[in-house]
């Protein structure tokens, strides 16, 4: 009898250790498979094809111009301002000291609000010179040369249109300096209007704290 419970223990046992065993090793192989459907899922894709993502490889290609931001219009020349003539022109004069302009007094008619600056030089060097004269000149086949340096000079008239509203126009001439065997030689170049368009900027940013806005 004694046998018999004994047996019965042993086999109780067993079939326990058995259950349990079978239990992890399913346990086990349920998370390879899970695994491998992972893996599955991340590696079987066509060369080239990015699966569900589309925005880059062989999906979606790339929108280089999204959230580009346009090209603002051009600036109105002459520019009108709700500001009296006598702000806007000593603006202009202390815009000139700034930006290093000395203000050219034996052309200049303050009175008239005309303020002529001597010319500056912008650039200097063979090596950049044909660049930023590009920039701020229309330079054509015929005028192409070996230009070694740039100047501009600023005429800028400040009038009145009523009590409270003052026009500002920009004109600005632009030379070019090329170093020959006869020698050193400026000539006058067409203004692509950049300088002009820089000049208002800047004076509607210190005079408004703002950029410059469309003007009917």
């Amino acid at each position: 009898m004694a046998e018999r419970l004994a047996m019965k223990k042993v086999l109780t046992l067993s079939m326990f250790l058995l259950l349990t065993a079978g239990g992890v090793f399913a346990q086990e192989k349920g998370v390879d498979r899970q695994n491998d459907r992972i893996r599955d899922a991340g590696t079987d894709r066509a060369p080239g094809v990015n699966g569900v993502k589309q925005n880059t490889g062989s999906g979606r290609g790339i929108d280089f111009g999204k959230g580009r931001t346009p090209t603002p219009p051009p600036i109105p020349n002459p520019y009108r301002f709700t500001i009296r003539r006598d702000i806007v022109l000593r603006a202009v004069e202390e815009l000139m000291a700034e930006r290093k302009l000395i203000v050219d007094t034996t052309v200049s008619k303050t009175d008239e609000g005309v303020l002529i600056s001597q010319p500056f030089r912008f650039v200097k060097g063979a090596v950049v010179a044909g660049t930023e004269l590009n920039r701020y000149a229309e330079l054509t086949e015929e005028n192409s040369r070996g230009w070694t340096q740039g100047r501009y000079t600023f005429i800028v008239e400040v009038q009145p249109l009523d009590g409270v509203t003052t026009s500002v126009a920009v004109n600005a001439r632009v030379e070019g300096r090329s170093d020959g065997a006869s020698g050193a030689e400026w000539v006058s170049l067409r203004s692509s209007g950049l300088a002009e368009q820089e000049f208002i900027t800047a004076l509607v940013e210190k005079l408004t704290g703002g950029p410059p806005t469309p003007q009917p």
